[in-house]
């Protein structure tokens, strides 16, 4: 955020500096229960210092540095904000509604050359709703509409100001399994077959990016052009796959396009390849409580799923957040884990495995773990104090900063509960009175 405001001039930096409360250089946070965010256990009366919007120090025994704004947290929880990859955040208002909503492009003449950049809107309901839940950057994609690939997919933060996108064609995202099957033709073998071709132009155009191609190509060339950094490796590519054995067809396209940098999204049964996963080193994107066979590709689902991947050695994120299942229920579902953890028989996660897994696993996925994710120094000061446990279903933040900058928290939810918590008999609030 910092600097993209530099660089929109002085002139928005001082209408930023207006709207919003001024930061003193130092701030420490005290008397808090602190969660750096890496996997270690929280830590109990400890001090988050904030300086010009990055981490200086987090933990217990940080010194106050002098003429630091000190604010006392009264035994809160402060934690790093939440990360979440991957959703569709800022593609859509209600899903229902196809005007208000850009998830999917079912009748575009292009594919891979979708860029989501172009779409994002930072004043989307659903973004305010979940930066008010402790979101404070997400992953964004479109889904595949009409073709396997649902185009470039995006980084953005929630901040309220009008450029949400950090980085634009940040990954691709391709479905494979069952709806890549019905989307390539009829067949997981259409699937990996229009897949593989579709890999094999984009490095024909990256050998020869100014030559003429053959005649007997698919794509069109801005598909293939924009597919170039994916089989070079510059840019990730997001594989949607549930089934084991979808799962190994996709870590098989390594064999052929070496380069690939893969991120396994959804593995509902990744626990069954979950060593193959960890000698590939491919992480993984995955929703936690999927237990049903609720289609042939998830037969073996389970909620010991990321906890039986995590215990192997994957990297595993929860995520996977499209339409109504909204990325503030991120902490619900990691303290869910935790308490998958105590069941007999089961495998979940420690407290502190279960934060990391919606704040530095999911940055770390990202190619951004250096930037945020977790109360490290020299992160971004993505701050969040919240009036207890985060992975209380019961709990909610109090305060939520980007880049050290406190942010609001009010939106459409909170506008209608208060309109309508006290009216008066007879006098609802007039319609244009809010």
């Amino acid at each position: 955020m910092s600097a993209r405001i530099l660089a929109s001039g002085a002139a928005m930096l001082l209408a930023a500096a207006a709207a919003t409360p001024a930061v003193a250089a130092d701030t420490a946070f005290t008397n808090a229960t602190v969660v750096i965010g890496d996997g270690s256990a929280p830590v109990e009366h400890g001090t988050v210092v904030v300086r010009d919007g990055k981490i200086l120090a987090a933990g217990a025994n940080v010194p106050v540095p002098a003429g630091a704004t000190v604010v006392d947290a009264g035994g809160k929880w402060i934690t790093p904000g939440l990360v979440i990859a991957v959703t569709d955040l800022g593609l859509l208002d209600v899903g229902a509604v196809s005007s208000s909503n850009d998830s999917e492009a079912d009748k575009s003449v292009f594919n891979a050359a979708l860029d989501v950049s172009t779409a994002v809107d930072p004043e989307a309901l659903p973004l305010e709703v979940s930066r008010a839940g402790g979101v404070t950057r997400a992953a964004v994609s479109a889904s595949a509409g009409n073709s396997i690939f649902a185009g470039q997919g995006a980084y953005i933060d929630l901040g309220a100001d009008p450029q949400a996108v950090e980085k634009p064609r940040a990954f691709q995202l391709v479905e494979l399994g069952e709806r890549g099957a019905r989307l390539a033709g009829g067949s997981r073998l259409a699937a990996q077959a229009l897949l593989r071709n579709a890999l094999a132009e984009a490095r024909e155009i990256a050998a020869m990016p100014k030559g003429t191609r053959r005649d007997d190509v698919l794509l069109t060339r801005s598909d293939a052009v924009a597919l170039v950094p994916v089989v070079t490796g510059k840019q990730p590519l997001y594989v949607h796959v549930e089934r084991a054995s979808d799962i190994r067809g996709a870590l098989a396209l390594k064999s052929e396009f070496p380069a690939l940098n893969l991120v396994i999204v959804g593995a509902s049964e990744g626990w069954r390849v979950a060593g193959t996963l960890a000698a590939a080193k491919v992480p993984v994107i995955a929703q936690p409580m999927t237990d049903l066979p609720g289609r042939f590709e998830t037969m073996a689902a389970t909620q010991s799923n990321i906890g039986r991947m995590t215990k192997a050695g994957v990297k595993v994120a929860i995520g996977g957040m499209f339409d109504m299942d909204q990325p503030r229920y991120a902490p619900q579902y990691a303290g869910n884990l935790v308490a998958v953890g105590k069941m007999p028989g089961a495998t979940g996660l420690t407290w502190g495995q279960a934060f990391a897994a919606i704040s530095s696993v999911p940055a770390g996925i990202m190619g951004e773990g250096d930037r945020y994710g977790s109360l490290l120094p020299g992160r971004d000061a993505d701050v969040v104090v919240w009036d207890g446990d985060p992975l209380e279903v019961g709990n909610a933040p109090v305060k939520v900063y980007i880049d050290g900058v406190e942010q609001p928290v009010s939106n459409h939810q909170t506008r209608l509960r208060e309109r309508y918590r006290h009216p008066a008999p007879g006098a609802l609030p007039k319609a244009w009175d809010w």
